[in-house]
C-alpha cells in the first residue's frame, strides 16, 4: 500500500465497499479487510480510529454523492415533477451502481456496529425525504400539483418506495435490480399526486 495517506484511506474505503457486494452478506471485520489490503491490521488504524470510522467515511462518501448529485439536478431543472422523476431515478441508479453502498443505505451493513451508524443512516434518509417533501411544496406553488396534497405524507410514501427497492436489491443478493419496472412504478407514483383533488 504505497501510497499517500489520503489516497490509502480512500483505497481502504474502495475495499470496504467491494467486500459489501458479495451475493451472500458476510460480517466484515478488519483483519478480512487488511489481508485484502495485503496489510496489517495495525496499518489499518493508521488510517482510521475504528471500524465504525470506516463505514462512517463510506456513509460520508455515500451523503456527498447523493446530494451533490440532486442539488445539480434540481438547479439544472425546471420542472418541479421531473425534479421529483430525476431524485427517485438517482436514488435507485446510485443503488444500482453501487451495490455494497446499498447495503450501507439500508442499514444491512451496520448490524452488530456501532449504534451512531445506524443513526447516521436514518438521518440520511430523513434529509432525503425532507428534499423530496420541499420539491413536492415546490410543484405545489407551481400548481403542477393540487395545493390539497399532502406532500408530508406523499414524500414518505416516495421515500418507502425508493428504500423498499433498496432493500429488495441487497436482500436479493443483488438480482432485483432496483430499476426494474421503473418506467411503469414511477407513471403509478407520480400520477397519485397529480391525481389528488
Amino acid at each position: 500500500m504505497s501510497a499517500k495517506p489520503g489516497e490509502r484511506k480512500d483505497q481502504i474505503l474502495r475495499v470496504l465497499a467491494q467486500m459489501l457486494e458479495e451475493p451472500r452478506p458476510v460480517k466484515i471485520t478488519t483483519a478480512a479487510l487488511a489481508v485484502k489490503l495485503d496489510v496489517s491490521e495495525a496499518a489499518l488504524y493508521r488510517h482510521f480510529a475504528s471500524k465504525a470510522q470506516m463505514f462512517e467515511g463510506l456513509i460520508e462518501f455515500i451523503e456527498a454523492t447523493l446530494f451533490s448529485l440532486i442539488n445539480r439536478w434540481t438547479a439544472e431543472e425546471k420542472s418541479a415533477m421531473r425534479q421529483i422523476e430525476g431524485i427517485l431515478s438517482l436514488l435507485l441508479g446510485f443503488a444500482q451502481k453501487n451495490p455494497g453502498m446499498t447495503r450501507v443505505l439500508t442499514g444491512d451493513a451496520l448490524i452488530n456496529e456501532n449504534d451512531r451508524l445506524q443513526l447516521r443512516i436514518n438521518q440520511l434518509h430523513d434529509r432525503l425525504e425532507a428534499t423530496l417533501k420541499q420539491v413536492l411544496r415546490f410543484a405545489v406553488s407551481e400548481g403542477e400539483i393540487p395545493a390539497n396534497l399532502d406532500v408530508s405524507a406523499q414524500a414518505n410514501l416516495l421515500m418507502c418506495y425508493v428504500a423498499g427497492r433498496w432493500h429488495q436489491f441487497a436482500k436479493s443478493g443483488f438480482k432485483r435490480d432496483p430499476m426494474e419496472y421503473w418506467e411503469a412504478q414511477r407513471r403509478e407514483l407520480l400520477s397519485c399526486a397529480v391525481a389528488q383533488t
